[in-house]
């Protein structure tokens, strides 16, 4: 049974590398994953070392494809494979089984590289609406979702805060795991109770600043 998806996934492979092979770099890796592990591999120019068998990792782009059964498109940190990658996952079935397509490249190869966003599409029920990226006052990771704030409208998006940081312009200010700002929507910086900083909005919305960024906040804001 492993052997007859091995061979399957082999046979997608070299199917899809036909048909991408327009925009397939070269020295792409390619992987296909499936359950919780990679059953095949094919190793480019940047090598990961995704030995077929191998357990698929928390925070990898084969697991968020997998469980979101959507295309996602990343830089993965060091610490999840133990070697950074800008990865493309494509959401595929095999046998009926829902798995992943990965095409893999260095992190700073130039597909990787992208303009600081213009705008954000955000969710409001069953409507989507593009908002002009500096009309956002912050962004807000809360009960596993992203949302961002405009006009005092929630919004959210299928974009995690990690992947927002690495695409916004330098006026967003990372603060805390769960908060991203804009500092033009910044009235003043305080401190709470227990003196920890919090940074104040412009709408009154008090966001706490953690110990985290708490130099990157200063440093950024010159206080």
């Amino acid at each position: 049974m492993v052997e007859d998806k091995v061979g399957f996934a082999k046979g997608l492979v070299d199917q899809y590398k036909n048909l991408l092979a327009d925009w397939i770099p070269q020295e792409a890796t390619l992987a296909i994953a499936i359950g919780d592990s990679y059953i095949y591999y094919v190793a480019g120019a940047y090598d990961v070392h995704l030995n077929n068998g191998k357990g698929i990792k928390k925070g990898s782009i084969a697991e968020r494809v997998i469980q979101e059964r959507r295309k996602i498109e990343a830089v993965v940190e060091e610490e999840v494979l133990g070697t950074p990658y800008y990865g493309i996952g494509y959401p595929i079935d095999l046998h009926g089984q829902p798995a992943a397509l990965l095409v893999i490249l260095p992190p700073n190869h130039h597909l990787a590289v992208k303009e600081p966003f213009r705008f954000i599409t955000g969710k409001q029920q069953d409507e989507w609406a593009p908002i002009a990226i500096e009309k956002v006052s912050h962004f807000e990771s809360l009960n596993k979702k992203s949302w961002f704030y405009a006009k005092s409208e929630q919004y959210k998006t299928n974009l995690t805060l990690k992947e927002l940081h690495k695409r916004l312009p330098d006026c967003f200010l990372r603060i805390h795991r769960s908060y991203i700002v804009n500092i033009h929507s910044i009235q003043k910086i305080t401190r709470d109770f227990s003196s920890n900083l919090m940074v104040v909005l412009k709408d009154n919305t008090e966001l706490p600043v953690s110990n985290t960024y708490i130099n990157d906040v200063k440093r950024a804001l010159e206080f």
